[in-house]
């Protein structure tokens, strides 16, 4: 099976393609430019330097968010588009998922983040198990520090993965101290192809043109809306 991958949810941008489980290319770009200007030829390339067609490929796994609000539309638009044309079916998977295949052997739990503003992140709890990855605790916005005093509770070493850590990595330090592991600037962001992996395992369980987004939360124009409305 040949699996293009796309990931757009975050400034990282990725796309790779799975032929028959190995990764035959991969391309990766963690800087703050427009998706939209870059994945289109960013596919093209890829599949033109390891000589594959799109109709070659089988299935297409696109990074469902949450994460960015117009970068996971991007990404998911895209995938929708090309499947339908190709007239394959499309699979989406977690963006936290993803970021947690980067804590694979570590003895202890996974806390994958992304920065959600006004000191929220989206965030899961993961940990590897008998070869493969688990989530603990499902996909959430939380603010930050309130998921860290849950964390407190618990008896393991806790090790962070997050492309924005930065932004964060004082107040995990301070309220966890040694029982928090920071991930190395290496492995902090999404890789396209384990992406494609875990989408290549996973079942097509809807229609293309019925996938949509899963954004945790509501855009901050539709939920100011639905609140105005509300008090009417």
């Amino acid at each position: 099976m040949n699996v293009l991958a796309i990931d757009t949810s975050t400034y990282v941008m990725g796309v790779a393609v799975l032929t028959e489980g190995k990764v035959a290319g991969e391309f990766v770009t963690h800087i703050k430019k427009n998706h939209s200007l870059r994945l289109m030829p960013a596919i093209r390339t890829l599949m033109e330097e390891i000589e594959m067609s799109p109709k070659d490929l089988d299935r297409i796994v696109v990074n469902e968010g949450p994460g960015s609000y117009t970068g996971v539309r991007i990404g998911v638009t895209t995938a929708k588009t090309m499947a339908w044309s190709l007239n394959i079916p499309v699979v989406g998977v977690s963006s936290i998922e993803v970021m947690a295949q980067n804590g694979k052997y570590f003895p202890g739990v996974i806390s994958p983040f992304i920065d959600a503003r006004r000191g929220q992140v989206f965030t899961g709890l993961y940990q590897y198990e008998g070869g493969s990855i688990v989530q603990k605790k499902e996909d959430q916005i939380i603010q930050h520090k309130e998921w860290l005093e849950d964390m407190k509770q618990l008896d393991e070493d806790i090790i962070f993965i997050s492309p924005e850590m930065e932004k964060q990595e004082e107040v995990v330090r301070s309220l966890l101290g040694d029982r928090a592991h920071i991930a190395e600037p290496a492995i902090t962001y999404p890789r396209p192809s384990e992406l494609a992996y875990i989408g290549s395992k996973k079942e097509v369980d809807q229609f293309t043109h019925l996938f949509s987004p899963n954004y945790l939360r509501l855009a901050e124009a539709e939920a100011k809306w639905l609140a105005e409305n509300k008090q009417k």
